[in-house]
């Protein structure tokens, strides 16, 4: 098993791939094709909502990410079927080896179809240099939620985000158009993380966006009131939740106690917390 902390790129880093492929098949969503290279895994589609929605649980085997690894996900979601995505826990991105660590994440979902990106909370330590892209592309009737957590540092081990970079792109379509462009990047120690323009000096933010049927007003409103660190914002046919705070916990809290509300309106059916989420 590797050292997370060794300084020789050439011995620590992992290029990893992971393709999924969902499909309807007479009202039940599939796992049609699962292609992987490296450490990332879907061990076998779940089924706790019952046949329409497909669970897929992304495992990373090492358990963090030092500099020069590179994982990249790909998510195709058929037409008219509805597909899940987690992880079994938090994200690990250790400090840098003098090489810049890299998460390339594509989604795209057809006529239709329903996605769900929804990772468990992802932690920098002070040091670490990490590249995150992602891409979503649906079709015109598809509906999208996402969300990341991000702990800058950790705080419960008195450790601060001094130092490091973390750069962040977003970019979101539906229907050829673009509907979302978010990109960014905090470097540990700056004026940025102490900023009202930044994070105002919070150590965790998170974000969720939906695409789809925008939210009414009652509906935002009880958003609101479920934590005065939660920002809600519509705009169209996106939905934004920002929280920001100090304590993991607190953030997932806030942000799936959110996805329990949106989702109903937006995608049509219960929102139950995934098991894998309190074990």
């Amino acid at each position: 098993m590797r050292d997370c902390h060794q300084t020789d790129p050439t011995q620590s880093a992992w290029q990893a791939s992971l393709r999924l492929r969902f499909a309807d098949d007479a009202g039940t969503t599939r796992l049609m094709e699962r292609v992987h290279s490296g450490p990332l895994r879907v061990q076998k589609p779940l089924y706790p909502e019952g046949p329409r929605i497909c669970h897929a649980i992304i495992v990373h085997p090492p358990g963090g990410v030092v500099g020069g690894d590179r994982l990249s996900v790909g998510v195709a979601v058929g037409d008219a079927s509805h597909a899940f995505l987690t992880s079994p826990g938090a994200a690990k991105w250790y400090r840098a080896n003098g090489n810049i660590s890299r998460q390339d994440v594509l989604i795209e979902a057809g006529t239709g179809a329903a996605v769900e990106w929804m990772p468990q909370e992802a932690i920098f330590f002070n040091g670490a240099h990490v590249a995150l892209e992602q891409r979503v592309e649906l079709a015109a009737n598809a509906s999208y939620i996402g969300c990341d957590i991000l702990c800058f540092g950790r705080s419960a081990s008195g450790e601060t985000f001094d130092s490091g970079t973390i750069t962040q792109h977003t970019q979101i379509r539906r229907g050829g158009k673009l509907l979302w462009w978010e990109q960014g990047a905090l470097h540990g120690g700056s004026a940025a993380m102490h900023s009202p323009l930044g994070l105002n000096g919070a150590s965790v933010c998170a974000t969720l966006v939906g695409v789809g049927k925008p939210a009414g007003g009652a509906l935002i409103d009880a958003m609101r009131a479920l934590d005065p660190a939660l920002g809600i914002t519509q705009i169209k046919s996106v939905f934004v939740a920002r929280y920001l705070g100090n304590d993991s916990e607190s953030a997932r809290r806030a942000i799936f106690s959110v996805w329990q509300l949106l989702r109903p309106h937006l995608l049509g059916c219960a929102a139950p917390l995934p098991r894998i989420w309190t074990t």
